[in-house]
């Protein structure tokens, strides 16, 4: 079942002055892919979250830091990162999108959307998160907004799944020494931010809580696939969670531009199949080009439509990676 789609044409009003892989265009390619889809009537309009919400997740001087840039007309945060006169109100509407779709999916099921710009989970707690460089194109963590909303609704476990093709430092940060946040993330190993190896696994008493694959580059569908199932579905069916939030990323599709990943629309609706039997809360992150054109429609077909089986072989270096990550985290999870 599709639950409800949030989006907002504010959202195309953070936008850079010259090219920059991360634009409006991108939310218009997943526009068309939904009146294809003919979800077009599931849409709604979110609504922002006000700036005490923002500072409930990042730090207040971070945040005071985009809301200044934002009002003195400064055009980057860094040399990845732009801003302009529309990104602060992008942003709280993409949290409060983000919000609302965690919400939706805990109230009434399916898998609900929140499509929305500018990306966030590249965003800790003071910007730039876990030594990376730069921002990597996010503003704000917006799934951490869903987290957030979660928590209100007394929660206690809750799962982040975020398969975009980088790792979601921003995230990994915020909830690293949080036990009841599991985030499992899957992504191609030694690029941007250059973090997220397998034994990153939570501080303090949140050790084995945050679980990371990083995936050997040119990693196709059953390298994927196998991951998948021997690591994301065994700790889902472990947990059993009453929502699972996904980081959607669709640049790991081949020849979306940023990474070496030969991933199809066999992943993709593979991984939408798997989590059918979870409430799911969707907040889109990366994907650039031929990765939201074919990768997205087919996550969402493959969460409405029966789970098709694998028969591809991955390769010895995934074989060996998976093994290291359930070696790493058997003193908490049974594989």
């Amino acid at each position: 079942m599709i639950g409800e789609i949030y989006y907002s044409r504010k959202f195309l009003q953070h936008k850079p002055e010259n090219y920059h892989p991360e634009n409006p265009g991108r939310l218009w390619i997943l526009m068309s892919a939904i009146r294809e889809l003919m979800l077009d009537d599931r849409i709604i309009e979110p609504i922002p979250v006000d700036e005490s919400f923002v500072k409930r997740i990042h730090d207040p001087a971070y945040v005071e830091l985009v809301k200044r840039a934002v009002e003195e007309g400064r055009k980057y945060l860094d040399p990845d990162t732009y801003v302009c006169p529309g990104t602060w109100e992008a942003a709280l509407m993409a949290l409060g999108a983000s919000k609302l779709a965690a919400l939706a999916a805990l109230r009434y099921g399916g898998l609900n959307m929140a499509l929305v710009r500018p990306p966030g989970h590249h965003a800790g707690k003071r910007g730039k998160a876990m030594g990376a460089p730069t921002l990597g194109f996010c503003i704000f963590n917006n799934v951490a907004a869903a987290v957030l909303a979660l928590r209100e609704e007394d929660l206690e476990k809750i799962v982040i799944i975020d398969f975009d093709a980088h790792h979601g430092n921003g995230t990994q940060e915020i909830f690293w020494q949080d036990p009841d946040v599991i985030h499992i993330d899957i992504h191609e190993r030694d690029i941007y931010p250059w973090t997220g190896y397998e034994r990153e696994i939570g501080g303090g008493l949140a050790k084995g809580s945050k679980i990371n694959i990083p995936m050997p580059h040119y990693s196709n569908d059953s390298d994927y696939i196998f991951a998948w199932d021997e690591i994301v579905v065994s700790i889902l069916e472990n947990v059993k969670p009453k929502v699972v939030l996904v980081s959607a990323g669709f640049d790991g599709f081949k020849g979306d531009g940023l990474t070496t990943l030969k991933l199809t629309e066999k992943f993709f609706s593979y991984a939408g199949a798997s989590l059918r039997r979870y409430p799911v809360a969707m907040i889109f992150e990366g994907g650039y080009d031929v990765g939201l054109k074919r990768g997205f429609p087919a996550f969402v077909k493959g969460y409405e439509e029966k789970e098709a089986k694998d028969n591809g072989q991955p390769s010895y270096e995934t074989l060996k990676i998976v093994e290291e990550v359930k070696d790493i985290l058997s003193p908490w999870w049974s594989f």
